[in-house]
């Protein structure tokens, strides 16, 4: 009888034929439940494998430790996993000399969970380039970067490190300069001194190019002509206030002419507001394929310095002292406001906010993006993006909503979401491992327990290393 069960058994091992080899993985994150951030839930006990920068596989966790061997792992169980955060509008700039404290915030983003940011121009895009490219060769440790390069302005503007243009012919020759040389991943335009008819020109002709926009829109226009032109995103959700307002026409008309002041205009158009009005343009802007950042957190830091005292921000310490010596100019000129002004911008903010509900639904893709960086005061590198996501519940929306918008929306504007925007295979290995379910609470985001970039893993040793060190770079 026990020959004949040897016998029986050789045979079954020569019909099954010799065990499948076990693919190899370098990291396997083990028994998570994996945020699916486009449908709003959770899927539990999934694990991913990951060679190199890339997902190669996400499943049960016995159907990947049957498939996959990984030198690397990590057990995440009771914990949940979800693509890494965007923040689609951050600035690194003012001026030369503060290129080592700009270079030394892209550690901080990382040890914040946001593994890709979109440089919405300063005054360093040659460095800030130079870094784009040390970040995809694995050469510099930091979030990936899309730039617009320096952005196109009118003559004698405010800002640094921008391109003047008043021609269609400079328009064409600055374009040339982006697309061909700098190879920037967006255009992006302000409307500081720029022309009206200038402005237009630019976004038609950038997007006849294949290229992406983004922009002040000159209170000269309404928003309507600028979506009409083919702009690609909205900066800064308050120009939609002009979208909703019933005398939006004949205020940008009076601002043309010169009959009106910037501040004056700004008022009118508040006091015109109209919710069924903006609802109405918001779901044209959406079908038109408009974008919005709407940098929330940055406008209520500046509403509200009249009374917060950020002197005691801990995150503070990350900032360089030449960086923050650029808060100084904002936080003086609220200073000089006066209590009507002060007022003023008080309910603006709270208008603003109150617009965040009516964008989600007319569907209005969001951008979650802060706007920090050099001269946006108290709005910090890294932390800033958890700040924005928390106003965006706070105003209205669910977690889910403004998780959309830190992960998926990003990668939709900038073409990139068969790379970018979920834990899947052929996607990049940028994965967060929290502590909680950001879908029951958006501050979830900020209890990180690991971070994977581009296929590198940093625990929370590390994390804490990488702002241990920014501190002490910024001390120094």
């Amino acid at each position: 009888m026990r020959r004949l069960l040897a016998f029986a058994a050789a045979l079954a091992g020569l019909i099954a034929g010799p065990a499948a080899a076990k693919e190899t993985a370098d990291l396997i994150v083990r028994d998570a439940t994996l945020i699916d951030v486009a449908g709003g839930g959770t899927v539990p006990h999934r694990s991913i494998a990951v060679k190199g920068d890339t997902i190669v596989a996400v499943g049960a966790p016995a159907e990947i430790d049957r498939t996959y061997t990984a030198a690397r792992s990590i057990d995440a169980r009771g914990r949940f996993v979800m693509p890494g955060l965007w923040d689609m509008h951050v600035h690194f700039g003012g001026g030369h000399e503060l290129i080592g404290e700009n270079k030394a915030l892209l550690p901080v983003y990382v040890a914040y969970g946001i593994t890709a940011v979109r440089d919405c121009a300063a005054d360093i895009s040659d460095s800030v380039l130079l870094w784009r490219d040390q970040v995809a060769k694995g050469e510099l440790l930091g979030p990936t970067i899309f730039t617009s390069g320096p952005k196109l302005e009118g003559y004698k503007p405010i800002w640094k490190g921008t391109i003047e243009v008043g021609t269609p012919a400079e328009v064409d020759a600055a374009l040339d300069r982006l697309q061909n040389e700098m190879r920037v991943d967006f255009v992006k335009i302000t409307d500081n001194t720029l022309k009206p008819e200038i402005f237009l020109y630019a976004v038609k002709t950038a997007k006849a190019r294949g290229l992406k926009t983004s922009a002040h829109i000159p209170y000269a226009l309404t928003i309507q002509q600028a979506a009409d032109a083919g702009l690609g995103s909205i900066e800064h959700l308050d120009y939609l206030i002009k979208a909703g307002s019933r005398d939006e026409a004949a205020i940008s008309a009076d601002y043309a002419a010169g009959k009106i002041s910037y501040g004056d205009a700004s008022a009118k158009l508040v006091d015109g507001f109209d919710p069924a009005l903006a609802r109405a343009a918001y779901r044209r802007f959406a079908a038109q394929g408009l974008y919005v950042t709407p940098t929330l957190n940055m406008s209520r830091i500046l509403a509200y310095l009249d009374r917060d005292d950020h002197s005691h921000d801990e995150a503070l310490a990350l900032i360089g002292p030449g960086l923050r010596k650029t808060y100084d100019w904002r936080i003086e000129r609220a200073a000089k406001a006066t209590p009507e002004e002060v007022a003023r911008r008080h309910a603006k903010y709270e208008l603003t906010a109150s617009l965040m509900p009516l964008v989600a639904e007319a569907g209005l893709p969001i951008l979650a993006g802060t706007d920090a960086g050099y001269l946006n005061s108290f709005n910090y590198p890294g932390q800033g993006l958890h700040d924005e996501l928390a106003r965006y519940v706070e105003a209205g929306l669910t977690p889910a909503q403004a998780l959309r918008s830190a992960v998926i929306t990003g990668p939709a504007f900038l073409g990139k979401s068969a790379r970018y925007g979920a834990l899947a295979p052929g996607e990049a290995a940028d994965i967060l491992v929290l502590d909680a379910n950001p879908l029951a609470d958006i501050a979830a985001t900020r209890a990180i327990r690991t971070v994977v970039l581009h296929g590198k893993t940093y625990d929370r040793a590390a994390l804490d290393r990488l702002l241990t060190d920014a501190k002490a770079a910024a001390a120094r």
